[in-house]
């Protein structure tokens, strides 16, 4: 169960992330988590720097989308303006969604990424199916009922892999 939970990799933010490493190991394709890893879950849009940063991604080759489990509303006023695609109520970690991104993005797992700042649902969900999951720190502190709850479990299983030494270096593949 642990080993379902560990990401292959840590960044202190999506900025962070080489994503020229990823391409040199074959990732092709990039499912985002939307609240709290692209933007604060009370921002309604994306900021310039957000906006600057995923057109270089694209221009890199990546594919990109969002795959949240927040709904219609929130995910669709983000990303259609992005021209970023999406899928709402993703219901993660369960496999659906991600499965759909796939199909949608062209890419197989061993090509695709997904990026998040939880371990329950995003990297949970992206290991299940052999994605390369990347766990980013939150970036706020304001969330819902269900993420605080999530927070207090995560906390426990940092505490753990800390005491294990799975948190050190970078990363995990």
């Amino acid at each position: 169960m642990l080993k379902a939970i560990i990401p292959k990799h840590f960044a202190a933010s999506i900025y962070e992330i080489d994503f020229e490493k990823l391409q040199r190991r074959g990732i092709k394709a990039a499912i985002f988590d939307l609240d709290n890893t692209l933007v604060e879950s009370t921002r309604p849009d994306a900021t310039p720097r957000l906006v600057n940063w995923l057109d270089q991604l694209q221009k890199m080759g990546f594919r990109v989308m969002i795959v949240s489990n927040n709904n219609r509303t929130r995910v669709s006023r983000f990303a259609k303006p992005l021209g970023v695609p999406y899928i709402h109520r993703a219901k993660k970690p369960l496999s659906r969604a991600f499965i759909e991104a796939m199909r949608r993005m062209g890419s197989r797992p061993e090509e695709t990424a997904m990026i998040g700042d939880q371990l329950f649902t995003d990297v949970l969900g992206g290991n299940r199916l052999g994605l390369y999951t990347i766990l980013v720190a939150p970036v706020s502190h304001v969330e819902g009922f269900w993420t605080r709850i999530n927070r207090r479990m995560e906390r426990l299983v940092f505490h753990f892999m800390r005491k294990r030494g799975l948190l050190e270096g970078e990363d995990r593949r």
